[in-house]
């Protein structure tokens, strides 16, 4: 009888562990990446901005958007596309200056709702692109952004040829730029080369889509499905959800480290899992476990079989002949501040902003010196003029490939978000017709 006892223990333990291995990643999926088991983190910096800002200030879901006339604005040609808009550089028609239009694809209006809000706020601010007006076309009802223009040259033909000074430089306005909205109480959440504009000859950084910034509040958990997958934060990929501003401090030092050792990306994963990977061959393997533990986070199954055992590398094995005089003592060390696992330890923007790499930004900037360099054409941070824009639209009509049409015509551009663009070019310079299918 206790024998028969025994075997019946022995099969029910067997049948109750078999069952926990079959439902771990369930189990894991919709209890542990709640966060509820999670040690939750509060921001270092700027933790209670919203807190104690009006609630008008930061509740974007009840927020009434103030629609501008379509009509003072004219799209020249495309610029770009991205996964939630078409992009567009324009004319305000009403001062003859350049713009820049977003024409946003079908999503919630309360992601709009919370990208508009988000850019009102931060008008004005250090370096962040301005928002100069929110339209809409009446009958398609789709929306777009009017925002300045920055004649951005693409970064993979500019970082190669940045200085040691133009790294600095642009890395310290860019820390201006979060610091700013930082202390507004906004994380970016998708900091990376393509939303940096940089116009080189003016030395001017904006950075520039704000579609996945968010509100800092304390002990909220948000979604880990933001950033671009090679700046994505460890506790992104390990579905940390009470993140804080120190995400995009990840972010830029990703950036960074493609600058200073002339690899772009510095983290190449082919997904998000061997995107963790790859940070774990370079920051080590004990070193994510003790940030794992310290905040008991339960990482995925998947991780058992790819993370391997790696030690911690040193920054100058990544020192090549070509990025010997980019990645100096100074650019290692605040890398080194920058990229850690435990984002309690990172360096907030306005710390990294006292780091000794910048001592001869901040010393230029004391002296007045800063912008010494920069042509002078008369116009106040690079606006265009309107013999610049007259001149632009002679090249297109030269060069018949730029167009120029009113933004009414959102309801027929709104269309190409879906289907194929043909652009028809008429005997008549600059003319151009938008047909679809």
């Amino acid at each position: 009888m206790e024998a028969n006892r025994n075997v019946y223990l022995f099969e029910t333990v067997y049948t109750f562990s078999t069952i926990v291995s079959i439902l771990r990643p369930f189990i894991w999926r919709t209890y542990f990446t709640s966060g509820a088991m999670q040690v939750q983190s509060r921001a270092r910096i700027y933790a209670d901005v919203n807190l104690n800002k009006p609630r008008e200030y930061w509740d974007y879901e009840n927020y009434t958007i103030d629609w501008g006339d379509q009509e003072d604005y004219q799209i020249v040609r495309k610029l770009g596309r991205g996964k939630y808009s078409e992009v567009f550089q324009g004319i305000n028609v009403t001062n003859n200056t350049n713009c820049v239009i977003k024409i946003l694809k079908p999503v919630k209006k309360k992601k709009i709702r919370r990208e508009i809000k988000i850019l009102e706020n931060l008008r004005g601010a250090e370096n962040i692109i301005t928002l100069m007006a929110a339209v809409k076309d009446p009958v398609s009802r789709t929306p777009a952004l009017i925002f300045e223009y920055v004649d951005n040259k693409d970064f993979k033909d500019l970082y190669q040829n940045l200085s040691d000074y133009d790294i600095r430089y642009y890395m310290y306005e860019l820390l201006r730029a979060l610091d700013a909205c930082h202390s507004m109480g906004i994380m970016h959440r998708d900091v990376k080369p393509h939303n940096v504009m940089i116009d080189h000859p003016m030395r001017k950084l904006r950075l520039i889509d704000w579609g996945l910034a968010e509100f800092y509040h304390p002990g909220q958990e948000y979604n880990v499905r933001v950033a671009s997958r090679y700046f994505k934060g460890p506790e992104l990929l390990l579905d940390y959800q009470t993140y804080d501003y120190s995400l995009d401090l990840w972010s830029l030092g990703c950036m960074l480290a493609s600058m200073i050792f002339k690899k772009e990306p510095f983290f190449h994963g082919l997904d998000n899992y061997d995107q963790l990977v790859r940070i774990a061959k370079v920051l080590g393997t004990a070193e994510l476990y003790d940030y794992v533990r310290k905040y008991n986070i339960e990482m995925d199954p998947r991780f058992n079989d790819i993370l391997g055992r790696h030690g911690r590398k040193r920054w100058d094995r990544f020192i090549t002949a070509d990025s010997e005089q980019l990645a100096t003592p100074d650019a290692i060390d605040l890398l080194d501040k920058l990229l850690r696992y435990d984002h309690q330890e990172r360096l907030t923007a306005k710390e990294a902003m006292e780091h000794e790499y910048f001592a001869e930004i901040r010393k230029a900037r004391a002296d007045g010196s800063i912008n010494s360099s920069i042509p002078n054409n008369g116009n106040k941070e690079g606006v265009n003029s309107v013999g610049d824009v007259k001149n632009e639209i002679v090249n297109a009509e030269r060069t018949l490939l730029s167009c120029a049409v009113n933004v009414s015509s959102l309801v027929v551009i709104a269309r190409t978000l879906v289907f194929p663009l043909y652009i028809y070019i008429s005997p008549t310079p600059i003319a151009l017709r938008l047909l679809t299918n």
